[in-house]
């Protein structure tokens, strides 16, 4: 009698099991962090520098990686990013004291060619992960900006 008890608990802890990785499997990645870019410059004059600003977010339980590749590629339309290839050292953000992971943010100056109508982009490559996957991630954003 116990060993069928311990047999039903083995099946019941593996079920269980089962359960959490099909669980961690069905986890859509993109919604594990943000994408931000709040205090990007939006209008500026030509000839005058602004700022791009990029944040990831990690939610809570996910983190993006301080060890796999980051890398954001930016090109401009009427406005020129003073770098044009960014890395997870470029990042402004540091762990704080007792922190495990910082969550990488990017402000890069730019400056405005001429008058219309502009915009930033920012092909991005990074891994987010959580203690059951680490998954890589290719977003890409574009930014308008108004040069006056």
């Amino acid at each position: 009698m116990k060993a069928l008890k311990n047999t039903a608990l083995a099946i019941a802890v593996l079920a269980a099991a089962g359960s959490f990785a099909a669980y961690a499997a069905d986890v859509d990645p993109s919604s594990l962090y943000e994408l931000s870019t709040e205090g990007t410059t939006r209008t500026i004059k030509a000839g005058e520098k602004g700022k791009l600003v990029i944040q990831i977010t990690a939610r809570p339980g996910a983190h993006i990686s301080d060890e796999a590749p980051l890398k954001i590629e930016l090109s401009g339309t009427r406005v020129k990013t003073e770098k044009e290839n960014l890395t997870l050292a470029d990042s402004v953000a540091k762990k704080a004291e007792g922190q495990k992971y910082a969550n990488p943010r990017f402000e890069v100056p730019l400056i405005a060619n001429s008058a219309g109508h502009g915009s930033v982009d920012a092909k991005m490559t990074f891994f987010v992960c959580t203690e059951t996957i680490c998954s890589r991630q290719k977003k890409t954003l574009s930014l308008p900006i108004e040069v006056q």
